[in-house]
């Protein structure tokens, strides 16, 4: 499991595999999340402005990301 420090209280869920390099660019991440590859604290999750927060753990092509605040 990865630790990703975020700014603020959250990020948008697009934003965030972006940032972590699971997706290259914001197309693919808009495929990954429609098409049910991401989950988000064992939910899968459909929308890509979904909002994560500290303490959120994302799932996407096998990598697991803890979200906390710098």
């Amino acid at each position: 499991m990865e630790t990703i420090e975020i700014r603020g209280d959250s990020i948008k869920l697009g934003q965030l595999l972006k940032l972590h390099g699971v997706a290259e660019h914001g197309a693919m991440a808009k495929d990954m999340i429609a098409d049910g590859e991401v989950v988000v604290n064992g939910e899968v999750e459909t929308r890509r402005g979904a909002t994560i927060r500290p303490g959120d753990t994302v799932e996407a092509l096998g990598e697991v990301i803890q979200i906390s605040t710098e």
